[in-house]
């Protein structure tokens, strides 16, 4: 069973070190009738189609399996929501942690956040310099949720 451990944050752009190491994200979300999450990514020329369970603090469970290209764009046009997010993310190396650097666009343009990936929730790690609020537990920075409630509209 896969267990996605993750806590986000709300960076400084200005303190924010040269990115480079960087892919396009283009994604949306099949609707579900409870707190499960159906998400159709397309990662540069790469797709997937990831389940996610209900958040339990910074946990969920998360299945992930590649597909088609083609029915991935099919999906994002037939089954999503009618909004796609679409961004850039970054990977930053620190202390032996890779974040991720989300750049969004188009109806969330200039919200930037930061992800790091943990082996467990009491996993101790250090805070990039950049870094100003975490927003783990606030669902407005769910993806899921800014394709309803785009950033652009707060």
């Amino acid at each position: 069973m896969g267990i996605e451990i993750e806590r986000k944050f709300l960076i400084d752009t200005d303190k924010l070190p040269p990115l480079t190491n960087s892919y396009t994200i283009k994604q949306g979300y099949i609707q579900t009738v409870d707190h499960t999450t159906v998400r159709v990514r397309i990662r540069n020329q790469d797709a997937f189609l990831t389940i996610k369970g209900k958040s339990v603090g910074a946990s969920r469970l998360e299945f992930e399996y590649p597909i088609p290209l083609q029915d991935a764009n099919d999906m994002l046009e037939a089954l999503c929501q009618s909004s796609v997010i679409e961004k850039m993310r970054y990977l930053v190396e620190h202390e032996g942690h890779t974040w991720e650097v989300d750049v969004f666009e188009r109806s969330n343009k200039g919200l930037v956040v930061a992800e790091v990936e943990l082996d467990s929730e009491e996993e101790a790690f250090t805070l990039p310099s950049w870094v100003s609020k975490e927003v783990t537990n606030d669902i407005r920075y769910f993806n899921s949720n800014l394709v309803d409630n785009p950033y652009l509209n707060w």
